[in-house]
């Protein structure tokens, strides 16, 4: 009889094909959601500004799974499975940040039903230029970074290193300082200034995050402390 037990690399396929189809999924169950978020606080379907946002923004999200599908597959099974060890201050950041960016979209939606906002299109077309920087500067983090995962914890079982190339090299926690051109850019394209409200509240709640990574990591990961006294800044280069 032929062995019938998956060997290592058909087991890596299959769970690689799970991440993919979880992946998958997901995105269509958060594209999903800000059309709700969009359109069921607006009132109406026929908001052009949040169509064209939509389609943009689902359009990076598929180009920048591709390359990640291409440059680092492991980040994507990783970002799309769920994890132990988390620790237990994240959880309550990780609602808080999840919340505070979702709430950028129905007040996005609200703002264009009673048009509080009036938004000219050069500060619309600079929306979509922080956006396009967030997402390719994503993409960027997560082409280098295979421990980039979503909650904050130390992966024991992955055996996590210290990242210190490509943008790792510039500042310490890129991943977030990319974030920040999103939070900015989402509420513009949007054309809604009221959505910079929530936008400031997750840019806070992210920097406090910053600061308590950044000290898990100094005093439990092998080699970080190092790497902190080489790259001096966490978010902004020259600045902090």
């Amino acid at each position: 009889m032929p062995d019938q037990h998956p060997n290592d690399d058909d087991r890596e396929q299959l769970t690689a094909n799970r991440a993919v189809r979880r992946g998958i999924f997901l995105l269509g169950v958060f594209m999903l959601l800000l059309a709700v978020c969009l359109f069921g606080a607006a009132g109406r379907l026929g908001w052009t500004r949040g169509w064209i946002f939509l389609a943009v923004y689902l359009a990076l999200a598929i180009a920048t799974g591709l390359y990640l599908w291409q440059t680092n597959p492991e980040i994507v099974v990783a970002r799309s499975t769920p994890h132990r060890g988390v620790k237990e201050w994240d959880r309550v950041i990780f609602v808080l940040i999840t919340t505070s960016f979702m709430a950028m979209f129905p007040v996005a939606g609200i703002d264009e039903r009673f048009r509080w906002s009036s938004v000219p299109l050069w500060l619309v077309v600079i929306g979509y230029v922080l956006l396009l920087i967030g997402m390719v500067g994503s993409a960027w983090v997560l082409g280098v970074n295979k421990f980039a995962e979503p909650q904050v914890r130390i992966q024991t079982e992955r055996k996590q290193t210290v990242i210190d190339t490509g943008p790792y090299a510039i500042v310490r926690h890129p991943l977030y300082a990319a974030s920040f051109f999103l939070f900015g850019g989402n509420p513009l394209c949007l054309g809604s200034f009221w959505a910079l409200v929530p936008a400031a509240v997750v840019t806070l709640v992210l920097i406090v995050r910053t600061v308590l990574e950044d000290q898990m990591l100094q005093n439990e990961l092998e080699g970080y402390r190092e790497y902190a006294g080489r790259v001096r800044y966490r978010l902004v280069p020259g600045l902090w």
